[in-house]
Protein backbone atom coordinates (compact mmCIF):
# COMPACT_ATOMS: atom_id res chain seq x y z
CA UNK A 1 0.00 0.00 0.00
CA UNK A 2 1.03 3.33 -0.85
CA UNK A 3 -0.54 5.70 1.51
CA UNK A 4 0.87 5.99 4.71
CA UNK A 5 -0.19 7.80 8.43
CA UNK A 6 -0.59 11.71 8.09
CA UNK A 7 -1.02 11.63 3.94
CA UNK A 8 -3.84 14.02 3.13
CA UNK A 9 -6.47 12.00 0.74
CA UNK A 10 -9.75 12.66 -1.11
CA UNK A 11 -12.71 10.32 -0.87
CA UNK A 12 -13.24 9.29 -4.30
CA UNK A 13 -16.10 7.16 -3.87
CA UNK A 14 -19.07 6.48 -1.12
CA UNK A 15 -21.45 8.20 0.92
CA UNK A 16 -18.39 10.89 1.70
CA UNK A 17 -17.46 11.00 -1.95
CA UNK A 18 -15.39 14.38 -2.23
CA UNK A 19 -14.54 14.75 1.09
CA UNK A 20 -10.78 15.18 2.74
CA UNK A 21 -9.38 14.51 5.94
CA UNK A 22 -5.97 13.24 7.07
CA UNK A 23 -5.67 9.19 7.27
CA UNK A 24 -5.31 8.31 11.54
CA UNK A 25 -4.23 4.81 10.57
CA UNK A 26 -3.59 2.01 7.64
CA UNK A 27 -4.38 -1.12 8.80
CA UNK A 28 -2.42 -3.05 5.38
CA UNK A 29 -3.91 -6.39 6.20
CA UNK A 30 -7.16 -5.56 4.90
CA UNK A 31 -5.80 -2.42 2.34
CA UNK A 32 -8.02 -0.49 4.85
CA UNK A 33 -7.80 3.29 5.63
CA UNK A 34 -9.35 5.40 9.29
CA UNK A 35 -9.59 8.95 7.92
CA UNK A 36 -10.35 11.75 10.16
CA UNK A 37 -14.39 12.59 9.93
CA UNK A 38 -15.38 10.69 7.16
CA UNK A 39 -17.26 7.57 7.37
CA UNK A 40 -18.55 8.00 10.70
CA UNK A 41 -20.17 5.50 12.77
CA UNK A 42 -22.30 6.29 16.06
CA UNK A 43 -22.46 3.99 19.08
CA UNK A 44 -24.96 3.85 21.77
CA UNK A 45 -23.13 3.54 25.54
CA UNK A 46 -24.99 2.84 27.95
CA UNK A 47 -25.26 4.97 31.10
CA UNK A 48 -23.13 3.79 33.91
CA UNK A 49 -23.21 4.61 37.83
CA UNK A 50 -23.86 8.31 37.89
CA UNK A 51 -23.35 8.79 34.08
CA UNK A 52 -25.68 9.33 31.48
CA UNK A 53 -25.80 7.59 28.15
CA UNK A 54 -24.43 9.17 25.02
CA UNK A 55 -23.78 8.94 21.59
CA UNK A 56 -19.80 8.94 20.21
CA UNK A 57 -19.50 9.33 16.69
CA UNK A 58 -16.12 7.04 15.35
CA UNK A 59 -14.58 6.76 11.97
CA UNK A 60 -14.68 3.77 9.99
CA UNK A 61 -12.18 2.40 8.48
CA UNK A 62 -12.86 2.69 4.43
CA UNK A 63 -11.35 0.82 2.02
CA UNK A 64 -7.71 2.24 0.22
CA UNK A 65 -8.92 2.20 -3.20
CA UNK A 66 -11.96 5.17 -2.12
CA UNK A 67 -9.46 7.66 -1.43
CA UNK A 68 -6.73 9.20 -3.40
CA UNK A 69 -3.70 11.30 -2.51
CA UNK A 70 -3.93 14.95 -2.59
CA UNK A 71 -0.90 16.92 -3.94
CA UNK A 72 0.75 19.36 -1.52
CA UNK A 73 1.09 22.35 -4.47
CA UNK A 74 -1.79 21.66 -6.73
CA UNK A 75 -4.25 20.65 -3.88
CA UNK A 76 -5.45 18.19 -6.68
CA UNK A 77 -5.90 14.08 -6.11
CA UNK A 78 -3.10 12.26 -8.10
CA UNK A 79 -1.95 8.61 -7.84
CA UNK A 80 0.82 7.63 -6.39
CA UNK A 81 4.06 5.60 -7.64
CA UNK A 82 7.79 4.60 -6.38
CA UNK A 83 10.87 4.95 -8.05
CA UNK A 84 14.90 4.21 -6.88
CA UNK A 85 16.10 7.48 -6.38
CA UNK A 86 20.49 7.55 -4.97
CA UNK A 87 19.81 3.57 -4.42
CA UNK A 88 16.57 4.43 -2.26
CA UNK A 89 13.35 3.94 -2.97
CA UNK A 90 10.92 6.84 -2.67
CA UNK A 91 7.23 7.70 -3.37
CA UNK A 92 6.70 9.54 -6.18
CA UNK A 93 3.73 11.76 -7.57
CA UNK A 94 1.96 10.18 -10.85
CA UNK A 95 1.32 13.70 -12.49
CA UNK A 96 4.43 15.75 -11.06
CA UNK A 97 7.21 12.87 -10.62
CA UNK A 98 7.78 14.71 -7.27
CA UNK A 99 9.32 12.76 -4.27
CA UNK A 100 7.28 12.69 -1.07
CA UNK A 101 8.20 12.30 2.57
Amino acid sequence: MKLKKGDHVVVVSGKDKGKTGTIERVIRTDGKVVVEGIALAKHHTKGRQGQSGQIIEKPRAIDASNVMFVEPESKKPTRIGRELRDGKRVRVTAKGKKVLS
